[in-house]
């Protein structure tokens, strides 16, 4: 019981690929919908308009100080009281979706304000609306700003998919759990499972890492070129 035993990866390879497979699903949805999902609160958070500002500032507060179990529980608990029934893979994508997105939608908001606020201003004088601006000019510069907090939330996201196999989300973790019911392997078990997880978060963690330094050089290119003194023409040269 106290080695490892990796044995039980061929033997149980159905279990463990679909569990895999499972949580990349569950990771690439709730990304995709935490992200948009907080990029609209960031933006409800910052609006002149009170009532989104406060429905912004009311979802973010909240989720961020209730637990992430409760957040699932409400989908998968909560809702049939309703007359809503979820099963565990749904109920668990979608709390880990709105939980996730309280943190971005703080990031991006942090970032927002870090852009100089005649910008948007300036956007606006041009013709475009505040949702124009906000999306092609404000954003853009925000999330470069905050892409480091954002990739740890995205991380985080992939961990905290665990959180399936408390509602039978069919999980990576879920199955991690029949297996040792059936082996008694817990060493080995968990040690394949956190391999699995380290398959997924590691590059996440190097593309963060990878585009943080891009962006960094892309302005770092840019600030040198707009301190280069521009070179006065000779007197009387023609240009075309």
């Amino acid at each position: 019981m106290g080695k490892l035993d990796f044995s039980i990866l061929i033997k149980h390879s159905d279990r463990f690929l679909e569990g895999f497979i499972n949580t990349i699903q569950v990771s690439i949805m709730a990304l995709i919908g935490s992200f948009i999902l907080g990029a609209i609160m960031a933006i409800f958070r910052i609006s002149p308009i009170k009532p989104l500002n406060w429905i912004g500032t009311a979802f973010v507060e909240f989720i961020r100080n209730i637990p992430l179990l409760l957040v699932v529980f409400f989908f998968y608990l909560g809702l049939p009281a309703l007359g809503i029934s979820l099963d565990g893979f749904i109920s668990g994508t979608l709390g880990l979706t709105i939980y996730t997105a309280a943190f971005i939608a703080e990031a991006i908001r942090a970032g927002i304000q870090t852009v100089p606020r005649g910008q948007l201003e300036a956007a606006r004088s041009s013709g475009l609306s505040y949702v124009q601006a906000m999306n092609l000019i404000i954003l853009p510069q925000a999330i470069k700003i905050v892409l480091p907090s954002i990739g740890n939330q995205f991380i985080n996201l992939v961990k905290n998919s665990s959180i399936l196999a408390v509602v039978a989300g069919m999980d990576l973790m879920y199955f991690a759990d029949l297996i040792n019911s059936d082996t008694f392997l817990p060493l080995s078990v968990y040690t394949i499972v956190a391999l699995f997880y380290l398959v997924l978060t590691l590059p996440l963690s190097f593309l963060v890492h990878y585009m943080e330094r891009r962006f960094g050089q892309s302005d770092a290119d840019a600030s040198r070129t707009k301190g280069k003194p521009k070179k006065n023409k000779p007197t009387g040269q023609v240009t075309m």
